[in-house]
């Protein structure tokens, strides 16, 4: 009897940090034989709504048997309509967005559906004068290794496997509802040396407080003399937090203390923490 093997779909409009390795959190070298993985994206835009329901549309003739959807605020009205329609069609779905989307909680709540919000996943400085492709991809870059290092992508990786493994099981999946914090994301990533943590929870609470930056450069002022200073400090400070949390893991590293998480061909997570130890 050949086992079962879950679809999931992936649903990307505009763009976070958390969404940008989403598909290999749950399958990092490619190999896994029990779930088969389809994205569709709408790019960099949300907007008008349309966007975002095309690509809902795309995926749902895939009959997925999960759905995660990925996208900045998803209070808004084209992620919302989406999910709309993967209510409608009966779909388990997780919304994966960042801190703006609370004001979606209780809509989210009602349909029944899961979320992992995280905090740290601040909005880039998207003012024409500052972000060009070059800037883009450097704020991306360090985004990501602060998801990663300070735990928040292990947690949503962990968190998307449970899923994974009750639908494998033929159980009514538990859909996780979490808000990601410092003190959450940090737990996640076990740091043995204490240093190390503290400089996770700084990486973190920076990475987060970029969002308040961005969010009076980009929609507050007008004068290009002042939201330009604003927009280059607020990447500063992204990349501050990038350098704090390589610090962090190379103090992990000179204790052979960093976690490592794989997960098997057939989809559970293994554990090892020595660089020469097993993974079980």
């Amino acid at each position: 009897m050949s086992e079962k093997v879950l679809k999931i779909g992936v649903s990307k409009n505009g763009t976070i940090g958390s969404s940008l390795l989403l598909a290999f959190l749950m399958d990092e070298r490619a190999e896994a034989t029990r779930i088969n993985v389809y994205e569709v994206t709408s790019g960099a835009k949300m907007h008008p709504p349309e966007m975002c329901t095309k690509t809902m549309e795309d995926l749902l003739r895939w009959q997925p048997d999960l759905i995660l959807m990925s996208s900045p605020n998803a209070s808004l009205d084209g992620p919302k309509a989406a999910r709309e329609m993967a209510k409608e069609a009966g779909i388990p779905t997780i919304v994966i967005s960042d801190a703006p989307a609370r004001k979606a909680l209780d809509e989210i709540q009602e349909k029944g559906m899961g979320y992992i919000l995280v905090n740290c996943d601040s909005m880039i400085g998207a003012r024409r004068p500052f972000l060009d492709p070059v800037e883009m991809s450097c704020f991306n870059a360090d985004l990501l290794k602060v998801l990663a290092i300070s735990g928040a992508l292990q947690l949503i990786s962990i968190e998307l496997n449970k899923v994974i493994m009750d639908m494998l099981e033929n159980k009514t999946p538990n859909l996780p509802q979490i808000i990601v914090d410092a003190t959450k994301a940090v737990k996640t990533a076990k740091f043995s040396n204490p240093y190390a943590e503290a400089k996770a929870i700084a990486a973190f609470e920076l990475a987060a407080s970029v969002s308040k930056v961005t969010g009076t450069a980009c929609f507050k002022l007008q004068e290009r003399s002042e939201y330009i200073p604003l927009l280059a400090a607020a990447h500063e400070m992204m990349r501050t937090a990038a350098l704090m949390c390589d610090q962090a893991r190379e103090l992990e590293k000179s204790n052979d203390t960093v976690i490592r998480r794989p997960h098997h061909a057939k989809q559970h997570i293994l554990t090892k923490i020595k660089l020469h130890d097993k993974e079980a």
